[in-house]
């Protein structure tokens, strides 16, 4: 526990883009301070910490935790090393926000999940659509019974970054391009965001995936499938058929080819008493709900919902008061036996597995 009168020092690991976010977004939190970089890219490092008045900046973890005056950490690296790199850091005693996936592998997520609950450390994963305010409400509204026994869901997220140049080229910038590599570390759109769309239906409905099937596709996007050293063989489509615990049955799916979508997100929750439909759509969220009297009718109306904190007030909050953090090192390991079952899934063409098997 740090108590309010003392600064929550913090290490940014990882100073790409995604970092601006981190950074930007504990900035504005009072009594926190941003204290260190690190990356191995020298000229990625100096213009991120120069850019956000960081003072201190080194080359390799080892070098960080050797200095050690730091008590959390944000892991802003690319998917396939958050596992070593997220140990390294419980091992040494500080608290880490981590991006999603946990991990590439259900084994890797659990021990990580493990060691953070062994060390009595904060871990919590960077599921940042958890900060939507009416996803929030809709997760309040089934929680309390307003649509009655839940009974199905339609869930997905639709990107067109291959379709249109609203985020930069694809073709020529390594920001997107290792996101269609496996060989770079990618699980393709399903790991990517799929795991976003699993954690808004799971959140909201209350309940964790049971049972699932699901199909991935990857398309034909250069000459020869590959750009430089770029093999574009990651998934790019994904549709999911899933049975959540609480028995509720439905779909969920996430692609790049969507169109029309820049970073859409759409979540139809169906109840023997009403329905709820979630949407984030153009970075503004709504929420609508049908229920008695109305369901004759079929009139729906939009609910308001009040702000809420950020997945990094949490974080701090969790630090300081030393309490249970959620999205926690747990739920992203839930997370990620869901989408290694996908993977099996689709390898296997299993017309329904069972997590966990």
């Amino acid at each position: 526990m740090i108590s309010a009168a003392t600064p929550v020092r913090i290490l940014i690991l990882g100073t790409g883009n995604m970092a601006v976010n981190h950074v930007t977004a504990y900035q504005k939190i009072p009594g926190i301070e941003v204290v260190a970089g690190v990356d191995r890219r020298p000229e990625v490092l100096s213009d991120f910490c120069d850019r956000f008045a960081i003072p201190h900046r080194f080359a390799t973890l080892e070098e960080a935790i050797a200095w050690g005056e730091f008590d959390a950490v944000s892991n802003v690296t690319p998917d396939a090393a958050h596992h070593a790199t997220t140990l390294t850091f419980l091992n040494a005693g500080k608290h880490v926000l981590c991006e999603k996936p946990l991990a590439t592998n259900e084994r890797d997520a659990l021990e990580m999940a493990d060691l953070a609950r062994q060390k009595k450390l904060i871990g919590m994963v960077n599921l940042s659509y958890r900060d939507v305010a009416v996803l929030q409400k809709a997760a309040s509204l089934v929680a309390e019974g307003t649509i009655g026994t839940l009974r199905h869901f339609e869930a997905s997220y639709l990107q067109s970054w291959l379709t249109q140049p609203a985020w930069g080229d694809w073709r020529t910038q390594d920001q997107w391009l290792w996101r269609l590599s496996t060989r770079h570390g990618s699980k393709g759109v399903l790991g990517d965001v799929g795991i976003h769309i699993l954690d808004f239906t799971t959140f909201a409905a209350g309940s964790r995936v049971d049972a699932l099937s699901c199909r991935l596709k990857t398309f034909d996007k250069a000459e020869g499938g590959r750009i430089g050293d770029h093999v574009l063989d990651a998934n790019d489509s994904f549709t999911l058929q899933a049975e959540l615990e609480n028995g509720a049955l439905g779909t969920i799916s996430a692609t790049r080819f969507a169109s029309g979508h820049l970073n859409d997100l759409r979540l139809r929750l169906y109840g023997e008493g009403g329905g709820l439909e979630v949407r984030f759509e153009k970075r503004i969220g709504s929420l609508w709900i049908c229920r008695n009297p109305d369901l004759e009718t079929a009139d729906w109306y939009e609910v308001t919902a009040e702000p809420v904190p950020t997945v990094y007030d949490r974080f701090i909050s969790a630090i300081r008061e030393d309490t249970p953090a959620e999205p926690g090192f747990d739920h992203g390991a839930d997370l990620q036996k869901a989408l290694d079952a996908a993977e099996r899934s689709h390898a296997e063409g299993s017309l329904f597995l069972k997590i966990g098997e």
